[in-house]
């Protein structure tokens, strides 16, 4: 399976789901640390990736979406944005009220 097909598979099989470097118990970069830490006080249920341990997904996530840094966080099959976005929609209560409704979608 070709990495990009790899990556839309991962993105359409998780309503929430960050890229990032390291993971959300042990992150290995600040921004990375920020986003999985918005996410976890969400309470919400979201998978990861360590694009650390993937050098494929590493090399191609960002032409996938056409995002050149990590993390990368994706909401109901559509990238949110980074760490600055994330965080942004964290403050104003969309971050929540977007995963929520795509938690739901994908339980019905």
């Amino acid at each position: 399976m070709d990495v990009l097909e790899r990556i839309q598979q991962q993105v359409d099989a998780h309503p929430v789901i960050i890229y990032m470097k390291g993971t959300p118990q042990l992150p290995q970069c600040g921004f990375s640390s920020r986003t999985a830490d918005a996410l976890k006080s969400l309470e919400i249920e979201f998978a990861f990736v360590n694009v650390l341990t993937d050098p494929d997904i590493f090399q191609n996530l960002p032409r996938f979406a056409d995002w050149p840094t990590f993390p990368q966080v994706y909401v109901d099959g559509e990238l949110i944005g980074g760490c600055d976005i994330t965080l942004e929609m964290f403050e104003s209560g969309d971050l929540e009220k977007m995963t929520r409704v795509a938690l739901e979608k994908k339980a019905n």
